[in-house]
């Protein structure tokens, strides 16, 4: 597996640089729709553990306000979606800019999805292996339900994808990406939009 790590970083880096030259026009329209349709920052910013749980900062666009309640808190997902951000996420756009977070090692196209911060603590042993290679943008979970599976089934699904990367499984995930993007599969799990915060499950003893 180590060989094909760094021949895969090496497909990573050249890959990224010529998508973000390719896409920059996409890029640089979403940047006017996403001023235009809303207050606030172009780039969604946020820490996530990466290989071997090491933080770092991933970036997106912006698909949603910055609206909150009375108190102070975020008003719900759904309700701070907008109308670029509903179109940018169903088209994937909005992960655009993960591709300097490749660019930086940070990331690669495949891999298992780098998630919150706070879940580290609510993993088991067996699902944190999911932490052993670079997260990606796309992974075998996401090309397996994506946002209408489980938490348990998404963690079984990134830890057999460590158990079996290869140039065939990413060519194999890639492609199957570029379909359920075309065709919008697996994109909600739920008029919510979102996966539900993951707190632990019965497998952690």
């Amino acid at each position: 597996m180590k060989p094909y790590l760094a021949f895969k970083r090496i497909l990573d880096w050249i890959a990224a640089l010529f998508l973000i030259i390719v896409t920059s026009p996409i890029m640089l329209a979403a940047i006017v729709a996403i001023k235009k349709d809303s207050k606030g920052p172009i780039l969604f910013r946020q820490q996530r553990p990466g290989k071997q749980g090491k933080i770092f900062t991933v970036y997106k666009f912006r698909t949603m306000t910055l609206e909150r309640d009375v108190e102070g808190n975020l008003l719900p997902d759904i309700e701070r979606m907008t109308r670029v951000g509903s179109f940018l996420r169903k088209s994937s756009i909005d992960e655009l800019p993960q591709l300097f977070n490749i660019l930086r090692g940070e990331m690669s196209f495949i891999g298992p999805r780098p998630l919150l911060v706070q879940y580290l603590e609510h993993y088991t042993p067996e699902q944190n292996r999911r932490h052993e290679v670079v997260p990606g943008i796309s992974g075998w979970a996401q090309v397996n339900g994506r946002n209408t599976i489980s938490w348990e089934d998404k963690f079984n699904y990134d830890v057999w994808y460590v158990d079996h990367i290869s140039f065939v499984l990413d060519a194999k995930i890639v492609f199957k990406t570029i379909k359920n993007v075309m065709v919008r599969d697996g994109i909600n799990s739920s008029e919510t939009n979102t996966m539900p915060i993951f707190t632990g499950d019965t497998l952690k003893g």
